[in-house]
């Protein structure tokens, strides 16, 4: 079993300071949620505290203040957190890159993630798609309005990344992206 310490109190607070004000792509759903649920899936799937802790803040640093914010992490959290939240980040220039360029150069950086970053990486993923899954249920192909994008070329995006994480290590997590896909393509007709 995982055990925190007053360290991940702290960094449970940290990301209401920085996401505070944040909501979910489309939607009024506070973005500590998914934070909160990437966290989670960590500790669900066996992670250290160091790992949980990065669930807390792996969009920080893209979202809000790039290297700057990096920094701030990692003087608070430690290297290793560090390290976590720089190997989910897909865009540390604002503006960021156009979408299908940045997700791209993310599925060719999963590849060589190292086991702890994957499993961060991977629970993101599997929060976002499981989202999407939900609201595909919900609200139907509204949901694609959300991004920058077509349907497809998000669909393709997930669908390289699990590859990716397989090339990298695979997993539970990653078994468990795979199956969500499958539950977004059947219910988009695929």
């Amino acid at each position: 079993m995982t055990t925190l310490s007053n360290r991940f109190d702290r960094a449970f607070a940290y990301p209401r300071e920085v996401h505070a004000d944040q909501t979910r792509k489309g939607t009024s759903t506070p973005y500590l949620g998914h934070l909160m649920g990437v966290s989670s899936i960590v500790l669900d799937d066996g992670g250290s505290e160091d790992e949980a802790i990065a669930g807390l803040l792996h969009d920080a640093a893209e979202d809000h203040e790039g290297r700057e914010r990096l920094d701030d992490i990692r003087s608070r959290f430690g290297d290793a957190v560090a390290r976590i939240v720089e190997d989910c980040t897909d865009a540390w220039e604002m503006p960021r890159p156009p979408w299908l360029a940045r997700k791209q150069a993310y599925v060719e950086h999963a590849r060589s993630l190292a086991p702890a970053s994957l499993r961060v990486s991977a629970a993101d993923k599997v929060h976002n798609t499981y989202a999407i899954l939900r609201e595909l249920r919900n609200v139907g192909e509204a949901v694609w309005t959300r991004y920058e994008v077509a349907a497809d070329d998000v669909m393709a995006y997930y669908e390289s990344l699990v590859r990716s994480y397989r090339e990298a290590g695979g997993g539970r997590l990653v078994d468990e992206l795979e199956r969500i896909v499958r539950g977004i393509q059947r219910e988009m007709g695929y």
